[in-house]
């Protein structure tokens, strides 16, 4: 363990220099989809960067990279901005761009238009820009452009020209072997002839308060003095001499840039001492750099031999990237006896803040710190391990549990502190000037990463189980209670006090705790600072030396403090948003420098400054750039953006570019739009810097893009009009068509209709008529059914009536025979004979059968004369027996009917078969009912 300590102090002793440099955004060769070299850089009035790239010129305009070729497809060595013309310099070739209406650059050939052949295999290298002049510089040439005549003016050289400086008003350059010269008059003047600027390759020319200085490629800076260059000694060339210059520049305050061809950037103050240096070991992309450029707004663009960046070198920020990885995630930050320490995944390590100086690391801390408090000017390190002390660069663990999260003092106790654990809450006590671990507070054993102790209650939050109240004896020995609201919780959820008041925050607010109802109450001002989509953690942190509460959310960092001449909270924001700022999430970190309004953010890999004092935001202006109608390359074509442009109804796909010329590593740009006439609504703030419609119907529209960095909104919002003309289906020609063909389409289908209707009718009358006849027939049916059942019921009555009737008779002669037979059984038959004369002829009386033959008509009208039809030979008394055996009687029946005997019925049978001619299979009385 030793050897690793050793080892990680001398990684940082001899490879992690500290350095804290402004914001670097570096771009490569796919971003911009060029070559790799870059030679030069300049900027238009609009804020537009141009790069001369090896493969042409290159325009960006703070979202968007684009590409003009050379036009002979030569490497463009050299760029110029004058108004609103771009002057360029390539081989065999010079020239500049100009835009047209449609936003596009086009190149005029200022070459082709001279009186002078250029040289062979010429290339221009620099370009200025004096008065009604522009100077072109080629290795072997100057040429002197007058831009409102097209006179030209030419400077020859058998040496070698490395470049041309303007400094005031005067222009320079040098002659390898021959020294410095200056353009006077269009002629060339021999200025300085030392052998140092003879040998050695001027970078640049400098015009200072105490004359003219020369820097020089390997020699540094020589300042002028009667009239010979000697080594300044104002200017400090200690480190220029250690490295090969090929650019540098004078910035406007006065500060030295220079680029090196191995050592990246170098950024020295007026008198040449270093400030800090950029190379790829902390930030640049390639350390040879090619071409310096200081834009209107500071910042400092570098054209690289790989790729091309910018450095804000006077943003409020300033970052501290361990690109090494030794230093690791910053978890804790604290300044302490002019020292500041870092606490990191990695261990505690500390530097001084009097002078530059080199992380080092503290023996015996390696591994997880998770907070740095002092407490009576004593240190107290939270970490994975335990409890530390920390004191002249050594550590001194408090023996005790694992796992300290964090420490707070006791009020009304100076020699105790309350110390939060992974396994509940400790109790630090100081005996003799030392602290030492005293006891754990029985009956709580959950994490206590956040905790707050007010009166005899302790609070302590719990990101998935909620908020606990414990009620801690006076004597801080146990929990006497435990409480816990459930409602409370959430991820990255966290609580503090805060100006006296206990706070809880997480994704639905931030909420305060009323000491009354002893409940969470949502705290309405506070909460306003991040919606539920902006919320990324509840981590609350109080700075009680300024009185402020820190609150970090997705686009910002937020801080609330009272005004000395109010009593109401008042809400600020730094607008780094999660990603800019690349904080851990749930484990944020801030700290103020002691003396001045500045502060440390902990980052992933090491960490980041803000100067508050410093963070106003300049305004700025949006604008649109293209406008495309149409999505391939066939049907693509650009749009004036400033003029009101007329489309046909199938030229109604559109993509719209738009940016905000600002230039921020830190500060992201996002835009904001909407479409009048479809989309009334404002769209969410997006860095996407353009938007495509599709298919859009006809119509009148109004495109609206606004743009804002931080929580800053641009000054203008830019439109666009335009109109999609109806296609020719809905012109007014056709609508009218359209109308009349409606008309009589209608007219047509009315009669069509009518005529349906018509025949509709005629078949449901003849449908209606044939379910009429139908239904006649069927009540017919019926009605002759029911006469049917009647004429049935008629006749089953007539025929109970005939039997009745011929029962009658039957009764009634059967009786006359008894009585008969009785009356001879007397002897004294002659005074019986009257009445047995009366009763023969009743029994030979012919009115039963009159009577009988009715009642049998009228049950069976039919019959006697159907077999008087069929038979003609029957004889009435034939008939009589017929009408008999339809009615079914015996022989015995009939021969009392008949008043003869059933033998004489027999015969009377057999001869009835023989008249109906009867076979002697056949059965006379089924034949005559058959009938």
């Amino acid at each position: 363990m030793k050897n690793f300590n050793v080892l990680v102090a001398l990684l940082f002793l001899f490879s992690c220099f500290s350095q804290e440099l402004p914001p670097i955004k570096n771009f490569f060769p796919k971003d911009y989809n060029a070559e790799n070299q870059n030679w030069s850089i300049s900027q238009s009035a609009e804020k537009l960067i141009y790069v001369a790239n090896s493969k042409g010129l290159l325009e960006y305009n703070g979202a968007n990279w684009k590409l003009y070729p050379t036009p002979n497809e030569s490497i463009l060595r050299s760029v110029k901005v004058v108004d609103d013309l771009i002057y360029t310099g390539c081989f065999m070739d010079f020239g500049y761009w100009k835009k047209n209406s449609l936003g596009v650059l086009a190149y005029t050939s200022l070459a082709n238009k001279i009186d002078y052949d250029l040289i062979e295999d010429e290339e221009f290298w620099n370009i200025i820009a004096m008065e009604d002049w522009m100077v072109f510089q080629s290795l072997k040439r100057i040429y002197i452009y007058n831009v409102k005549d097209a006179s030209v003016n030419i400077i020859d050289s058998k040496n070698t020209i490395t470049k041309i400086f303007k400094v005031g008003q005067s222009i320079y350059f040098q002659r390898m072997g021959q020294g410095i010269f200056k353009i006077d008059y269009g002629k060339d003047i021999l200025l300085f002839d030392d052998e140092i600027v003879k040998e050695d390759e001027v970078i640049n020319i400098f015009k200072t308060a105490t004359g003219i200085v020369l820097l020089t490629q390997n020699n540094g800076f020589y300042s002028v003095q009667d009239d010979k260059l000697i080594k300044s000694t104002r200017i400090s060339n200690e480190f220029v001499s250690k490295g090969s210059l090929y650019a540098g520049i004078q910035l406007k305050n006065k500060h030295f840039l220079l680029g090196t061809i191995s050592n990246g950037l170098s950024y020295l103050d007026q008198n040449g001492e270093l400030i800090y240096q950029i190379d790829q070991n902390n930030g640049l992309s390639n350390n040879t750099v090619l071409s310096l450029f200081e834009d209107v707004d500071d910042n400092i663009w570098l054209g690289l031999d790989n790729g091309i960046s910018y450095v804000n070198s006077n943003a409020p920020y300033k970052v501290f990237h361990d690109y090494k990885g030794v230093l690791g995630s910053v978890y804790a930050s604290i300044v302490h006896n002019d020292m500041l320490y870092l606490g990191t995944n990695q261990g505690l390590f500390y530097r001084s803040l009097l002078a530059d100086d080199t992380f080092k690391f503290i023996n015996g801390t390696q591994g997880q710190v998770w907070s740095l408090n002092i407490f009576e000017d004593t240190l107290f390190c939270g970490h994975n391990s335990g409890t530390f002390i920390i004191a002249d660069g050594q550590a001194q663990k408090i023996e005790g549990i694992q796992g300290t999260w964090d420490i707070a003092e006791i009020a009304n106790e100076p020699n105790l502190l309350l110390q939060g654990n992974y396994d509940g809450l400790y109790i630090l006590e100081k005996n003799n000037q030392n602290w030492k671990l005293r006891n754990k507070l029985e009956g709580f054993n959950n994490s206590s990463r956040y905790f707050e102790k007010i009166d005899n209650k302790i609070f302590v939050n719990h990101e998935y189980k909620g908020v606990f109240e414990l009620s801690v004896d006076p004597s801080l020995i146990k929990i006497n209670s435990v409480a816990i609201d459930s409602s409370l919780k959430g991820a990255n959820s966290g609580i503090i006090s805060y100006n006296g008041s206990l706070l809880f925050g997480y994704k639905k607010g931030i909420y305060v705790y009323n000491m009354g109802s002893e409940q969470f109450q949502r705290d309405s001002i506070l909460s306003a600072v991040y919606t539920e989509d902006e919320y990324l953690t509840g981590k609350l942190i109080s700075n009680k030396k300024n009185n402020s509460l820190w609150i970090f959310t997705n686009t910002n960092i937020s801080y609330v403090n009272r005004p000395v001449l109010a009593n109401t909270l008042k809400v600020k924001s730094i607008p780094l948003t999660k990603k800019t700022r690349e904080g851990i999430v749930g484990y944020e970190n801030i700290m103020k420098f002691p003396d001045k309004n500045t502060y440390l953010i902990g980052t992933t890999s090491g960490y980041l400054t803000a100067d508050l004092d410093k963070l106003e935001i300049k305004d700025f202006q949006i604008r649109i750039g293209e406008v495309l109608n149409g999505f391939n390359k066939i049907d693509l074509s650009l749009v004036d953006p400033s003029l009101q442009s007329n489309y046909n109804s199938d030229q109604n796909n559109l993509k719209i570019n738009y940016y905000t010329p600002e230039f921020n590593k830190l500060l992201t740009t996002q835009y904001q739009y909407q479409l009048q006439g479809m989309y009334d609504d404002w769209s969410d703030w997006s860095e996407e810097a353009e938007t495509t419609f599709e298919n859009l119907p006809y119509g009148d529209y109004v495109f609206k893009v606004r743009s804002r960095i931080g929580n800053k909104v641009a000054s203008n919002m830019a439109s666009f009009s335009f109109s999609i003309a109806k296609p020719w289906y809905v012109s007014n020609t056709l609508i009218i068509l359209y109308i009349l063909g409606v008309f009589l389409f209608s007219f047509f289908m009315h009669n069509v209709y009518k005529r349906y209707y018509k025949k509709q009718q005629e078949k449901l009358i003849l449908k209606n008529r044939k379910e009429l006849e139908l239904t006649q027939v069927r009540n017919e049916k019926e009605i002759i059914k029911i006469r049917n059942e009647q004429l049935e019921t008629e006749f089953k009555s007539k025929s109970k009536e005939l039997a009745v009737s011929a029962m009658s008779i039957i009764k009634k002669n059967e009786l006359l025979n008894t009585i008969k037979e009785e009356l001879d059984t007397v002897k004294d038959k002659n005074s019986l004979k009257p009445v047995i004369s009366i009763i023969d002829k009743s029994l030979k009386k012919n009115d039963d059968w009159e009577l009988f033959k009715e009642a049998f008509d009228n049950a069976d009208a039919d019959f006697l004369k159907n077999i008087k039809k069929i038979h003609g030979s029957l004889s009435p008394s034939d008939l009589k027996l017929c009408a008999y055996l339809r009615l079914n009687l015996s022989s015995k029946e009939i021969a009392n009917l008949l008043n003869i005997s059933s033998r004489s019925v027999e015969i009377k049978r057999y001869r009835l078969r023989k008249k109906l001619n009867l076979e002697h299979k056949d059965n006379l009385v089924t034949y005559i009912l058959e009938l």
